[in-house]
């Protein structure tokens, strides 16, 4: 299911079918809708809309083009309007440098007003910038006191504007105008920034996305939206929509939970499976120290699965292109658990891959790759770094710097009983790529892989 991070279902373009707009989104997989209220009128009439529609919800605040009419009783309304039970966020306030309809002192004087007044509420914050970036990130830098909390809807920057405003504790959210075949820098944004950090929106009436560019746009729309963020990610819609409603549900409380402890779980063409969450280093770098949710799933176990229960939810391997042991924790680990269910699954046709640390002849004091052979299809193996003491100072292995040394036997064992062997680093800072490279193909003689430093999955 898809979730609109912002609508204006409350104006009147959607006076005469609203209900059918609405009725359309449901259908088309959109299961809620957040309309954004721009002026106190407009919050009633969404207030009228929402508690009459179980799907939508309602954001609050001013825009910048109608704040030189603010007058200080419009603050108190606002404070008594937000205790309204469907109001799950402050906004859309910020600044509009392109139409001016509000004159720049005051939009900038006006804005700091209602920064202060959505921080004091406690909500979510939907932030509006257009042409306006230096003085925006400048506001927010003097009014920061920690990190923000909210979005960037409608994100109209370049890559580095991007990074910055993560930094600051806000997401980003995506309107159809990435579907434009000349949205050329919004593009490369979404290629290069977690997903995580993504929300998705319509910003309907306007902006309707290809191939109703021109035409009045609606929630329904927003699928083709999705789906152009899923190929500029080389991801499933599957995997955007789970994604990106996950993302809207931690910040605005809208939408359903995500169902903990996830054994058997899909991401793009490939089905993932979570057997434990023990691992054999503790890397300084692992998603896990701050959230188990790895693409939209919730990989904390309660208890590590059986290998009757990883084949039972497995089902039917040959509907994906291969079956991988990874899940948040070392694999091999529980080698008999690997190996049983690796089995299994090869009779059904499979492709097998594990993805692991290369610790584990370590942990075992045996060369346990001869076991693998005939199983295991593909093996992906943490390289990490260049050197064994860098390779300690971010992966902690248990055995010291030995389990650098230990990390390229494995390597090379692997590549005897396994028909393909890759090595994957994460490009943290201060890691020579190119020299992990070399490493990995001139030395060790097996695949190289680089992986983003801050997108897991």
């Amino acid at each position: 299911m898809l979730i609109d991070s912002h609508a204006h279902l409350e104006m009147r373009d959607f006076d005469k079918d609203r209900d059918r707009v609405i009725a359309r989104a449901l259908e088309t997989g959109v299961s809620h809708i957040i309309t954004v209220a721009t002026t106190i009128p407009d919050v009633r009439k969404a207030f009228a809309i929402a508690h009459k529609n179980e799907s939508v919800y309602v954001a609050i605040g001013i825009h910048p083009h109608e704040v030189k009419d603010i007058s200080e009783g419009d603050y108190d309304e606002i404070r008594s309007l937000a205790k309204e039970k469907k109001v799950v966020a402050f906004g859309e306030i910020g600044l509009d440098f392109y139409r001016n309809h509000s004159p720049r002192e005051v939009q900038l004087t006006r804005f700091r007003e209602l920064l202060r007044l959505g921080k004091d509420l406690g909500l979510p914050i939907i932030l509006h910038d257009r042409d306006a970036h230096e003085e925006i990130l400048k506001v927010l830098q003097e009014e920061r006191n920690g990190q923000w909390r909210g979005v960037f809807h409608c994100f109209s920057g370049d890559y580095d504007l991007a990074r910055e405003i993560l930094r600051m504790g806000f997401l980003l959210s995506i309107p159809g105008t990435i579907t434009f075949k000349k949205s050329f820098t919004l593009q490369e944004v979404v290629r290069r920034i977690p997903l995580e950090k993504i929300l998705l929106e319509t910003d309907c009436p306007y902006l309707a996305p290809e191939p109703y560019r021109g035409k009045r746009n609606e929630p329904a729309y927003l699928r083709n939206t999705a789906e152009r963020v899923a190929s500029l990610k080389g991801l499933s819609f599957e995997d955007v929509a789970r994604i990106t409603s996950l993302n809207a549900k931690l910040l605005f409380g809208v939408g359903e939970g995500t169902p903990k402890g996830k054994i058997v779980y899909p991401i793009r063409n490939s089905l993932y499976l979570n057997i434990t969450n023990r691992c054999s280093n503790h890397c300084t770098f692992c998603a896990k120290n701050a959230s188990y949710i790895v693409k939209g799933h919730d990989l904390e176990l309660a208890r590590e699965p059986s290998a009757e229960e990883l084949i039972q939810a497995v089902g039917d391997p040959q509907r994906v292109q291969e079956i991988v042991f990874c899940g948040f924790g070392e694999p091999l680990l529980r080698l008999e658990t690997v190996k049983a269910v690796a089995a299994e699954l090869k009779k059904k046709g499979a492709r097998v891959r594990i993805d692991t640390d290369g610790q584990a002849n370590l942990v075992y004091g045996r060369n346990i790759l001869p076991e693998l052979k005939g199983l295991v299809d593909a093996i992906s193996v943490s390289l990490n770094a260049e050197t064994a003491e860098k390779y300690q100072r971010l992966c902690r292995s248990p055995f010291g710097e030995e389990g650098f040394r230990g990390l390229l036997d494995f390597i090379r064992e692997a590549k005897k009983f396994i028909p393909e062997v890759v090595a994957t680093i994460v490009e943290m800072p201060g890691v020579d790529i190119e020299a992990c490279r070399r490493l990995a193909e001139d030395e060790l003689g097996v695949k190289f892989k680089r992986r983003v430093y801050d997108e897991v999955g």
